[in-house]
């Protein structure tokens, strides 16, 4: 699959690079499992470097043994030479003027040599006036970020350049699409799911599923017995919490059912407030997992999950999980039954993602509240999206369906009546709707209306 839209990080190692011809340059490069880290680093050096993949489930010995190879095939050391430890292979990678190297997995030393840590450190030291780039790539998020921001770790402060990668956004995936054979729809369902990962994207490929519809799609890689994926957020959340994970998988549960306060996700797991505290902080600063969203006017903020995948996989799955191990006709079809819901819900990331693109929007986000004076069931309202460009405000409605003309002056007439609620939304605010497909869009448009849907994007 082509390699896309990664020029600006491509452009921001290549600098890197050249700063490294003076003195030597290590940098951090970390991301979930799945994001193109190692497409990215490979890509950048095209066979010119070297590649040093950190297996953890080699003893520190057989690794030593295959980077001294790695080593000897590059001309770095000769056939005659040996490396007794690894503080000797790092003097000889920092000493001998080699091409730019990658450490991919670099937290995997914590469990096959911890000691690397502190040698890397004296060799960075020493060499730190030598010519040389070092990238250092890893997947445990928590760990990466904690051996290079942690005051007590040996390699604190000796990372120049730490990077996070993040997903594809929309308009990336919609050229994967392209050589995927996947139609618009098909492409924003898929998006929807698994969100801007290259690795689900090239699972497509692998597993012969171009073409396909969205629902053989999610059977192919998710539902059917063995999938591929099925263990895929069990296995990325198992490593990053390693033995304490019971509490963090009850916190994403319960804000993916809904429960998107603190007070909210502690009643949900039946805690108090104040004793989760440390752990919602951890999965937002330390994990990076969920996100802390404040609305366009107001002060109370909510928490949703970062990975689309996962925000899926603890609304359906992860509860209903035996249901799911056994491949159970009801959960399944019912599941399937209740997609074009879940798409309605995740359909407001790709929408924003397009009107941020579209319109150039400087801020975007969700606005909700309560309304004074409104009875108990009905006091509530929300907005998918108000944002701000140069030019003026938007108030933005998402809807995940075929809507015809007057449906959707329906919809924006609602918008409007629910933008009286805003405090401080000015009042030329232009109104508009993203959907599935909108017939007679340019009547609305004619109108003085923003109307778009995904044969736009």
């Amino acid at each position: 699959m082509k390699f896309v839209n990664r020029e600006a990080e491509l452009r921001e190692l290549a600098e890197l690079e050249a700063l490294s011809k003076k003195k030597l340059f290590v940098i951090a490069l970390y991301g979930l499992r799945r994001v193109g880290k190692t497409r990215l680093l490979l890509e950048h050096i095209k066979g010119r470097g070297l590649y040093f993949f950190v297996n953890k489930g080699k003893t520190s010995a057989d690794l030593l043994g295959e980077f001294q190879g790695i080593l000897r095939k590059s001309g770095i050391m000769t056939e005659l030479e040996t490396l007794g430890s690894w503080d000797k292979f790092f003097e000889v990678l920092m000493t001998r003027a080699p091409p730019p190297s990658i450490f991919d997995e670099f937290q995997n030393f914590k469990f096959v040599e911890p000691s690397v840590f502190g040698m890397l450190q004296k060799n960075i030291d020493l060499n730190e006036n030598k010519p040389g780039l070092i990238m250092l790539s890893g997947s445990l998020i928590g760990l990466m970020k904690n051996l290079f921001t942690d005051s007590k770790e040996p390699l604190y402060g000796r990372v120049k350049k730490g990077i996070k990668l993040e997903p594809l956004g929309l308009s990336a995936c919609l050229q994967l699409g392209n050589e995927l054979k996947l139609g618009k729809e098909e492409l924003v369902e898929f998006y929807c799911i698994f969100g801007g990962y290259p690795k689900y994207y090239v699972a497509l490929e692998d597993f012969g599923l171009q073409g396909k519809k969205m629902e053989q799609i999610l059977d192919a890689l998710l539902l059917a017995k063995d999938a591929p994926l099925e263990d895929e957020v069990n296995s990325i959340l198992s490593q990053e919490f390693g033995g304490r994970s019971g509490i963090y998988y009850s916190i994403l549960e319960a804000i993916a059912a809904g429960n998107n306060t603190n007070s909210a996700i502690a009643g949900y797991i039946g805690s108090q407030p104040t004793s989760i505290t440390r752990q919602i902080n951890e999965l937002k600063d330390y994990f990076e997992m969920i996100d802390f969203e404040m609305p366009y006017s107001g002060k109370r903020g909510i928490y949703r999950i970062r990975h689309p995948l996962m925000g899926f996989w603890f609304s359906q799955i992860y509860r209903n999980f035996s249901d799911y191990a056994s491949r159970k006709s009801e959960f399944i079809g019912a599941l399937k039954k209740n997609m074009n819901t879940l798409y309605g819900k995740a359909f407001e990331r790709a929408a924003t993602e397009f009107l941020i693109r579209q319109l150039g929007l400087l801020e975007a986000r969700r606005q909700w509240g309560k309304i004074p004076g409104a009875e108990k069931g009905k006091n509530t309202y929300e907005i998918d999206l108000i944002g701000k460009n140069k030019s003026g405000t938007f108030a933005f409605e998402f809807k995940w369906k075929d809507l015809g003309h007057g449906e959707a002056l329906g919809e924006l007439n609602a918008l409007m009546a629910k933008a009286k609620h805003v405090q401080g939304l000015p009042s030329d605010v232009k109104f508009g709707l993203v959907a599935k497909r909108i017939r007679e869009k340019q009547k609305l448009r004619a109108a003085g209306y923003l109307a778009y849907d995904i044969e736009d994007f």
